[in-house]
């Protein structure tokens, strides 16, 4: 078996998560490890579906079954990172407001991903495997 396949969604979301982390810390200006979960900059779930669609398209080429799957299973990881969890975000935030007497914690509020969050992670994704592609 070709270990690029094994190795390419470790290295999507080390190289999405890492580079959130540090875009993260650049906006707060300090080191954000509150900031680290879901949410932001590139989006680690398409970085790792798509770089894996991509790894597909590349070793095996699109007209294969596998790249097929692959494409529909990014597609729905990524219209659940884009909207479901975009609105449980919104959920989050009105049930914040409502229990800001009762002293319960706070609820995070940021969940899901913009559509440009999306396409950052798909072209992280994209580098990564075009990457692994190369090296391997």
């Amino acid at each position: 078996m070709d270990p690029s396949y094994l190795l390419m969604p470790f290295a999507a979301w080390l190289v999405a998560g890492s580079s959130k982390f540090l875009i993260n810390c650049i906006r707060a200006r300090r080191l954000a490890f509150d900031l680290i979960g879901y949410g932001g900059l590139p989006s680690n779930h398409s970085a790792i579906v798509g770089g894996m669609a991509c790894l597909i398209a590349l070793k095996q080429g699109i007209a294969h079954p596998a790249f097929g799957v692959a494409l529909s299973l990014a597609f729905i990881v990524m219209l659940d990172a884009g909207s479901l969890r975009r609105q449980i975000g919104r959920q989050a935030e009105a049930l914040n407001r409502l229990a800001l007497d009762d002293g319960c914690s706070k609820l995070r509020e940021r969940m899901g991903h913009s559509p440009l969050e999306l396409f950052a992670g798909l072209a992280v994704g994209g580098a990564t495997a075009w990457a692994l592609d190369y090296l391997l």
